[in-house]
């Protein structure tokens, strides 16, 4: 429900009349996102608010751009018969993908339609490439907005997914040694200067995770791990519906976790790659898995185990064994 006068913010101090406003937008514009097209009095009854401030609310964000009329419900004349729907030209956002053959970029509306894609080949750990890291992003959003027909100017946000883990504390790129031209500490104010726009580097098994979360298997779920194994292996961890990142952003780096009998990745996060990188979890990948939850049921509960792995127990206790 919306904020009403006499509302309190998150702090318990009373709300102003500008943070009240602010709270409704926003709460009108995530019902638009997950609704579609709704009439003024539909609006006001998910949110909670009187007819005219709903239709306050609509012309407000109507003045701005974020939202626009979309046509009329059939059968039912007069302005309270009218669709609104979230305008997916107010802003745009650029989605990189980034892996050891080169860098995808995706450009998609503030409803989340993709309008371009373009993608740069270039190995990561050939010497010509690992210092034009600046470069090369550029290339690849710039091809994917004129896809779209669309130029920098229309960019409003970059979000960046990679293999290993931005370092909180001191902004390094850890656990991707594959992507020498990934660890600068400053990467991301560069980035920034070069496109313009806030960048988030996030680990790209997370994204995965927030993706599911939010449109996928795991809509129903506020607690799940999703385990990725492609050309690496890595996990993300939601508790009570937070992705957990971990105090230097590698929670889920999983291929670094030491297993009875599998050889580490010696050197830690920052160690050069190597064919036995993926440490403990390669060897326990290659055992058949000792618990399942049964899909079709939905159900939390895992199954007793059938057969564990060689010299460990349940996973849940592998790092344990």
């Amino acid at each position: 429900m919306a904020a009403s006068p006499g509302s309190t913010t998150q702090g318990g101090t009373p709300g102003t009349p500008r943070v009240l406003r602010a709270m409704n937008d926003r709460s009108a514009l995530e019902l638009l996102a997950a609704h579609g097209p709704l009439t003024r009095t539909r609006l006001g009854e998910l949110t909670g608010l009187s007819k005219p401030t709903a239709s306050q609310l609509l012309t407000r964000l109507e003045s701005v751009g974020l939202v626009r009329t979309t046509g009329n419900v059939t059968g039912r004349p007069g302005p309270n018969a009218q669709l609104y729907e979230i305008d997916p030209a107010a802003a745009h956002v650029a989605a990189l993908a980034v892996d050891q053959e080169g860098i995808t970029a995706a450009v998609a509306g503030i409803t989340g339609q993709v309008a371009g894609e373009h993608r740069v080949t270039a190995a990561a750990t050939d010497a010509s490439v690992t210092n034009r890291t600046g470069e090369l992003v550029a290339e690849a959003v710039d091809g994917a907005l004129a896809t779209a027909g669309l130029g920098r100017d229309d960019l409003h946000s970059t979000v960046i997914g990679t293999p290993g883990a931005l370092d909180p504390r001191t902004g390094t790129l850890r656990y991707a040694p594959h992507l020498p031209g990934w660890q600068s500490r400053t990467l991301r104010d560069d980035l920034a200067e070069v496109l313009h726009t806030p960048i988030v580097i996030e680990n790209d098994v997370n994204l995965a995770a927030i993706a599911e979360q939010h449109h996928g298997t795991a809509q129903d779920f506020d607690d799940f791990a999703l385990v990725w194994a492609d050309e690496g292996v890595g996990a993300a961890i939601v508790l009570h519906g937070t992705l957990l990142r971990g105090a230097t952003g590698g929670a889920g780096e999983i291929g670094y976790m030491p297993l009875p009998g599998a050889p580490l990745a010696r050197g830690g996060p920052d160690a050069a790659a190597r064919p036995d990188g993926a440490g403990g979890s390669r060897s326990w990948s290659a055992h058949p898995p000792s618990w399942s939850w049964p899909a079709s049921t939905g159900s939390t509960r895992p199954r007793p185990p059938r057969r564990s792995p060689p010299r460990c127990a349940p996973p849940a206790r592998a790092t344990r064994c």
